[in-house]
């Protein structure tokens, strides 16, 4: 929008992006240090925990520190794992690895087993409780700034934009919401978080981000299949052992199992679809004896912060912070972190109150960063910083051998690595290779009984998009995807993105390609602007209220 639009503005103590679990328990520790202070929460998703879509076995240990009792206040932490499994799997075999023979905290007894999505329900009725204010249903879609180029604020609840950039009947400004210190958890690969990265140069010396994308289905299957409690990773088939990736699938409540397919990002080869290696993984005799009798009642998707400690970017910039996924604080090793998230925001909010208190706003929070490296946040991230460049380098089987044995001893040595500290190289969109030096990768049909096609798996996601607004996929060039996609890389991004937004369509004749982007389908997992090898998509947020609307995700 241009920057004569006059907006209503909202001011408070501290303004914060995105309903997750970083930002609610920032939100909820703020109110702890001082029921006086002013706390917004803003949240794209048309109710919390709508976007929110994770595994999840859930490490309690920020939830602990942030609330103590909440077993007893009804946290829905609800299925504690009770049996821990590891497999290497071949098309039709496995070979079971034993637990003991792992780090202890790859570990999950004493973890829980739950939707992240309920989790961040439960936490913001407790934020709500201490007097935060919490606005579902309002995108953050621009950021404002002071005359010294300070963060002062975000623009949010713009609706009414017509498809062509007009303003419809509808139309609504939006509103500024200002603050002393503002906070963007959006989550991976955000937005604004994207855009401050680069303006404030957030991630001079570290290593490229690195990202994986994570795609869920949630199932309900007959008593005699279930066994609560049950956590069941493997890694291998379907995968060669160049493409990093693995599976999980967790037995919890009623009768439900969870169950996903990470592909890390940085996989060569361009004719890959992470969505059909998913469907083709559930037809594994290890996995099928689970689902026989079910029935999949959700889907979704989204990328996953995998840089590691190595790609931590500075975590302040003037006026704010950075939280949790939006500054890849995420343990790849144990596919968890929202109890880092939780940390995070705590530690945020311990910074912005001691602030606020000697008369401060408007500045850099220098010392959450380093409260944050001081945790044992940073001591975790440590420990596994080693694991994603091993498996980059080495492949899935040297790679995860020689990753376990240095996690053993950083675990043991206090964080000491006879490797050092290894590092990333490309960027996941640079990691592409050309089509030519691939073989085309013919994936077997759908049977609709364990695997399904992308349109079906979308519709239960619930996603939905108001057809009459710009496309929030947006093109730097529209001529790459075809002149230069199509040709060197097959186009890929008909392939990486897991809910068909992207066809490459030819006319009667099968000539002349053209690109179209279905962007109703989108489930917000921002892997195209991740791996577009060109770098040429641009996701930004649509409309609030819009998306995928998960239930117990």
């Amino acid at each position: 929008m241009s920057e004569d639009v006059e907006r209503e503005a909202m001011e408070y103590d501290v303004v914060i992006v995105g309903a997750g679990p970083s930002g609610l328990g920032a939100a909820i520790r703020l109110k702890q240090l001082s029921p006086d202070l002013t706390v917004a929460v803003i949240e794209k998703g048309s109710e919390v925990g709508a976007h929110i879509l994770s595994g999840a076995v859930i490490d309690p240990k920020g939830l602990t520190e942030l609330i103590p009792n909440w077993k007893e206040l009804g946290a829905p932490l609800e299925t504690p794992v009770t049996k821990d499994t590891f497999q290497v799997l071949g098309p039709q075999g496995d070979l079971d690895l034993p637990m003991w023979a792992m780090p202890g905290f790859m570990n999950n007894h004493g973890n829980y087993i739950a939707s992240l999505g309920n989790v961040c329900r439960w936490l913001a009725g407790q934020a709500e409780g201490l007097g935060v204010e919490i606005y579902p249903g309002m995108a953050a879609s621009d950021l404002v700034f002071r005359e010294d180029g300070s963060v002062k604020g975000v623009v949010a609840g713009v609706f009414g934009i017509d498809k062509d950039g007009n303003r419809g009947p509808d139309y609504q400004s939006g509103v500024e919401l200002h603050a002393k210190y503002v906070f963007i958890g959006e989550g991976v690969r955000g937005s604004l978080a994207k855009v401050l990265k680069a303006r404030f140069d957030l991630g001079k010396g570290k290593d490229p981000e690195k990202y994986g994308i994570g795609i869920k289905e949630l199932w309900q299957i007959p008593g005699e299949c279930f066994v609560p409690g049950l956590v069941a990773h493997t890694t291998g088939w379907p995968l060669d052992n160049k493409t990093g990736g693995g599976s999980f699938m967790y037995h919890f409540g009623d009768n439900y199992v969870a169950l996903g397919y990470v592909v890390h990002l940085n996989y060569k080869n361009p004719w890959l679809s992470p969505f059909d290696e998913f469907q083709r993984w559930k037809h594994h005799p290890e996995v099928a004896k689970y689902l026989e009798g079910g029935k999949r009642i959700a889907y979704g998707a989204r990328a996953i912060s995998e840089g590691g400690l190595q790609s931590v970017p500075k975590l302040y910039f003037p006026g704010g912070v950075l939280l949790g996924d939006s500054a890849g604080l995420v343990n790849v090793p144990r596919i968890k972190g929202s109890h880092n998230a939780i940390k995070s925001g705590m530690l945020a909010a311990e910074a912005a109150y001691a602030a606020i208190q000697a008369g401060r706003s408007g500045d850099e929070l220098a010392e959450y960063e380093q409260a944050l490296s001081s945790s044992w946040v940073y001591k975790e991230l440590k420990v596994v910083r080693n694991a994603k460049p091993m498996l980059s380098k080495f492949g899935t089987m040297l790679g995860g051998a020689v990753g376990m044995f240095d996690m053993w001893c950083t675990s043991l040595l206090g964080g000491f690595s006879f490797f050092g500290t290894l590092h990333h190289g490309k960027s996941d969109s640079e990691s592409t290779g050309l089509a030519k030096d691939f073989k085309p990768i013919v994936y077997p049909k759908p049977d609709g009984v364990l695997s399904f096609d992308k349109l079906s798996s979308v519709f239960l996601s619930n996603t939905n998009h108001d057809e009459n607004q710009p496309a929030h996929l947006r093109l730097k060039d529209p001529t790459v995807p075809i002149a230069n996609n199509l040709p060197r890389y097959g186009e890929p991004a008909r392939l990486y993105c897991p809910a068909g937004v992207y066809e490459v369509l030819y006319d009667d004749n099968g000539q002349n390609p053209r690109f179209q982007i279905n962007f109703q389908n989108c489930v917000h997992c921002k892997t195209c602007d991740i791996k577009d090898p060109s770098q040429n998509i641009v996701w930004t947020t649509p409309q609030g209220g819009d998306g995928p609307n998960y239930p117990n995700m």
